[in-house]
């Protein structure tokens, strides 16, 4: 039994564990979640409701989740101090017990500033100091703000898929004609790219150094009052996406995986991503899949039966290609930076982050997310929706094998939906819907399950 500094070890459930790299799931398995920043105070409970509703339906009480807290962003600090903001309590319970979940965290942009605890307001400090209060609410409670915590979790426990579905639940308001035309499932490299943090600061002595190494020694020319960023992209981070990817699709007898990439500018990060994902494909899958070139030179476009097909296409087409020919996606892989702007213009198109679930997984460690922001200015309003961290606990249960809680679930929120008893970003796109709250949306989830 690992110890924690501020934790106790859970007196109920059991450990999920791996056999032959397989998961072994327990009935009473013992999940971590973070409650997340500003609205997640809202929507986990949400989560948790019909989590567990749909549990006991699908399974009769002979199985139940035993939910263990922990703690990253604000509540972190509240607990931990000294700007511990991700705690390695929370790092070594997520890796022991393999599969968590988190609501949002909250992220800061732009340069240095503070953050009240309470309020979440951000504000600047005097003469860069900690200021002695909120300006807003009087809390004492403010911290300096930090960098993504969202990162900072998947670098540290080497979380290198981020997995995000995107499909439309008949009756939500989309800007498309057809968004039942899309359903894919993206996986974005999660560790390296820009992502990866690599940066060094205008003006500074880093900055120079680099600038001045790329001018003198490798004949480039960059301008001296550069910021520089470092982007790499290995054949490590991307054959293991792309494994995980192709896997993916030939598990769930999917037609395609299409790789998202820049390889006609950038030839030796994101034009090497393409090729290294084509000697995955063929390397290891060489039964199972055939590429689209083969397609045309061997079979005149006819595509065999069982094979799953691979093909590539430029980020900029690609953007083109979901709006205009959704249905010819399934699987799309791709670096970093293009998987975050590919799967939010993918949700925009049936109807928003608010309904976009989302995992970062490793080799057997799973944590699930909403893909969404912490939005404070509705915190404890009882307001938003919580579509996306119900749906990200639906990826966990099918992650877990518990595939008939899952179902229940997207039953309900079709259901619920369908009946135009919705939160309140929806309602007001919805001719003659009802308006409720975050945790009525929940209980309709659960009364409609079946």
């Amino acid at each position: 039994m690992i110890q924690f500094d501020k934790l106790t070890y859970p007196t109920k459930g059991t450990r999920i564990e791996f056999k032959d790299g397989k998961i072994q799931v327990p009935d009473d398995p013992i999940i971590p979640f973070i409650r997340g920043d500003g609205i997640g105070l809202d929507i986990t409970p949400a989560m948790e409701l019909v989590v567990d509703s749909a549990v006991e339906k699908a399974y009769g009480g002979k199985k139940k989740i035993e939910w263990f807290e922990v703690h990253a962003g604000l509540s972190a600090l509240q607990l931990y101090g000294n700007d511990n903001v991700l705690p390695e309590d929370t790092i070594k319970a997520i890796e022991h017990f393999y599969v968590a979940i988190k609501g949002p965290l909250t992220t800061p942009v732009g340069g240095f500033k503070f953050v009240c605890l309470d309020c979440a307001k951000e504000q600047d400090g005097p003469g860069g100091k900690r200021p002695e209060k909120c300006e807003k609410c009087g809390s004492k409670w403010v911290t300096p703000r930090f960098r993504s915590l969202n990162v900072g979790l998947r670098q540290k426990m080497d979380l290198y898929a981020c997995v995000r579905p995107v499909r439309w639940f008949k009756g939500v308001p989309c800007p498309v004609k057809h968004p039942e035309k899309l359903d894919v499932i993206i996986f974005r490299e999660n560790t390296e790219d820009v992502y990866a943090g690599i940066e060094f600061e205008q003006g500074t002595p880093e900055a120079s150094k680099v600038i001045n190494f790329l001018n003198t020694d490798m004949g480039k020319n960059i301008r001296k009052d550069s910021g520089v960023g470092i982007k790499p992209i290995s054949i490590t981070g991307t054959k293991r996406l792309v494994r995980k990817a192709i896997k993916h699709a030939i598990d769930h007898n999917l037609p395609s995986v299409t790789f998202d990439h820049k390889g006609n500018i950038q030839k030796f990060t994101e034009g090497a991503f393409r090729d290294w994902g084509y000697e995955v494909a063929k390397e290891e899958f060489r039964d199972q899949i055939i590429t689209e070139q083969e397609l045309w030179d061997e079979f005149d476009g006819k595509m065999p039966e069982g094979k799953v097909l691979i093909k590539d296409r430029i980020a900029d087409q690609i953007f083109q290609q979901v709006l205009l020919r959704p249905d010819e996606y399934s699987v799309i892989a791709t670096p970093n930076l293009n998987g975050d702007y590919i799967s939010d213009a993918c949700a925009a198109q049936v109807g928003g982050l608010g309904l976009a679930p989302g995992a970062n997984i490793g080799d057997e460690v799973a944590l699930f997310e909403a893909t969404h922001g912490t939005a404070p200015k509705y915190t404890g309003m009882d307001k938003v929706n919580p579509s996306s961290l119900i749906l990200s606990a639906v990826m966990m249960l099918e992650y877990m094998g518990w595939q008939e809680a899952a179902d229940l679930i997207v039953r309900g929120i079709e259901t619920t939906i369908g009946n135009k008893t919705v939160t309140y970003d929806l309602e007001r796109q919805m001719e003659g819907a009802t308006k409720i709250k975050c945790s009525e949306y929940a209980q309709k989830i659960v009364e409609n399950m079946g």
